[in-house]
């Protein structure tokens, strides 16, 4: 929506009706959101068993079962500049429903997968259906709350993500005790029915009156661009090498590709993202907030499975239940964040949030094998803590720093740099904790038969299974394999929280201060008793 110059800007007001049920509507944008985080949470504890080999798992490497993640979240993150634009275009309604379906379609056949390669596939299918739920139920938000109510609505929509943490690793751990790995995936589909149906009763449809038209050559160069850099990551972790042709090839290549792309959104009329959002300071200092700290936070998310399970000897119901600390933070705080961003300021909050994510991530380096179950329970806390005084405030100011026609945009770039910095944290960082294992754990494998050297040097749960094929000659490769894996992770958690810090310096420096006067009516949004005479034009 273009305002005139000099006019103030009245945003449109929400029909009556809708804001009646606003509440309820909510609700069901959580119930969708919780659908993605649960199935990322769930298969975070879920990772050991399925490098377990057949029939307990299906043999997945680590590097298959980064592909397993970076899959689905390469796909979704490829995806969102095209599905919020989709949702402004031809509706957010339809397109929410529409991803949720594809997501259940694939969550069933991720559960019947027989080999990693299947596995990987369907969760790739699995990631194109949630491109098109994430970003929809952030722009249908926008679009059935005022401006004023808009910050307590994104801190409870954050807060969900805090329940899905909750929800996912212990449903995951309890349905791993009882059944087999694949009920993980088939558990989202009685869900997926769920949603859809209350989405289709409760939740309103909204569009953008002048949509801009889809940028196919924007969304291709984003994906391939974004696939051969995490590829050639994974690769240079899989060789302990990053000099090798086959790392620096996809590497450059995906670098070269991703300039490309930018090159391409700067010049085209219809780009996929509007570069010209991030000349503002605030908004370009949000995004990079929301890439650093999930580039720091889900690279230690998967190692953390390895070290609850493999190092540790807990189940992944036991693990499920360890990360409870950090899931109950983010439901406590997220929600009442707005009001610490009143009283200090946006800049405050989220510079002590990020230093909080920071310590968490750097007390990793202090963990060994005997580590207390209330320090794990106290670090995860804080972790959650400070995640729920980041996420919220910078979602609030990638939000509404557009118009609100253009909410479906907004939401893909804010999840998209999620995604993007979740997606090459994982890489990174797993890389980093591949090759310093390799490394470390090379020295101890003498004694390992010829044939099966290599593969026990890739991972521990690679490691953990040639030991145990090896009876009692196996258990001073056990306690190599656990020295080994704990001195990489610590070297991972100190190059997490170095991510952090960044991230701390990049808020600091851009993000606004306190504002002299926040929430204070009759700004270009209308009080809500009392309707005015004539109302804008809706979006149908």
């Amino acid at each position: 929506m273009s305002i005139p110059s000099g006019a103030p800007a009245v945003a449109p007001r929400v029909p009556e009706a809708v804001h009646r049920r606003r509440w309820a509507i909510l609700g069901v944008l959580m119930f969708s959101l919780l659908i993605v985080v649960l199935d990322n949470s769930i298969l975070n504890v879920a990772v050991k068993t399925i490098a377990s080999p057949a029939p307990t798992g299906i043999g997945a490497t680590q590097s298959e079962l980064e592909w397993a993640i970076n899959s689905y979240t390469l796909v979704f993150a490829g995806l969102l500049f095209t599905a919020g634009l989709l949702g402004d275009r031809i509706g957010r309604k339809k397109v929410l429903l529409a991803g949720i379906l594809v997501f259940g379609i694939g969550s069933a056949l991720a559960a019947l997968s027989t080999s990693p390669g299947e596995l990987i596939t369907w969760r790739a299918l699995m990631g194109f259906g949630a491109a098109f739920v994430m970003p929809a139920t952030l722009a249908v938000l926008m679009n059935v709350f005022e401006r004023d109510e808009q910050p307590k609505a994104i801190g409870i929509w954050a807060g969900s993500v805090g329940l899905g943490i909750a929800i996912g690793p212990i449903t995951g751990g309890a349905l791993l005790e009882h059944f087999w790995w694949g009920s993980i995936f088939l558990v989202n589909v009685p869900v997926v029915v769920i949603a859809l149906i209350a989405m289709a009763v409760l939740v309103p449809d909204s569009r953008d009156p002048d949509p801009g038209r889809v940028d196919p050559l924007g969304v291709v160069l984003s994906i391939v661009g974004l696939v051969l850099l995490v590829y050639g990551i994974i690769r240079g972790g899989e060789l302990a090498s990053f000099t090798d042709l086959t790392v620096l090839a996809p590497l450059i290549g995906g670098l070269l590709v991703l300039a490309g792309f930018v090159w391409h959104e700067k010049r085209s009329t219809h780009p996929s993202i509007d570069i010209s959002y991030f000349r503002k300071p605030a908004f370009s200092a949000a995004v990079a907030a929301i890439a650093l700290v999930f580039f720091a936070l889900m690279g230690v998310t998967f190692f953390s499975a390895f070290y609850l399970q493999s190092v540790r000897g807990y189940t992944a119901l036991e693990s499920g239940l360890l990360i409870l600390p950090l899931a109950a933070a983010q439901m406590i705080f997220a929600p009442r964040a707005r009001l610490v961003v009143d009283r200090f300021g946006a800049k405050a909050v989220c510079t002590v949030g990020m230093l909080l994510v920071a310590a968490g991530l750097a007390a990793f380096a202090l963990f060994d094998a005997d580590t207390p179950l209330w320090v794990l329970c106290l670090v995860f806390f804080v972790q959650g803590t400070g995640m729920a005084h980041i996420m919220p405030p910078v979602t609030v100011a990638v939000m509404q720093a557009l118009p609100r026609e253009r909410a479906g945009s907004g939401s893909a770039i804010n999840n998209t740099f999620r995604q993007v910095g979740g997606a090459l944290g994982i890489a990174v960082l797993g890389s980093v904790l591949s090759t310093v294992y390799r490394g470390d754990i090379e020295g101890h494998l003498d004694g390992v038969p010829a044939a099966a050297r290599d593969v026990a040097g890739e991972s521990i749960e690679a490691t953990l299974g040639v030991a145990s094929k090896m009876g009692p000659a196996g258990k001073p490769l056990i306690a190599a394999a656990n020295d080994a894996f704990i001195g990489a992770m610590h070297v991972t958690a100190l190059g997490s929280a170095a991510v952090a810090l960044i991230g701390a310096a990049v808020v600091a420096a851009f993000l606004p201060g306190r504002s002299p006067a926040q929430g204070a009516p009759g700004k270009g949004e209308p009080e809500r008793s009392g309707r005015p005479a004539q109302e804008p034009a809706r979006r149908s």
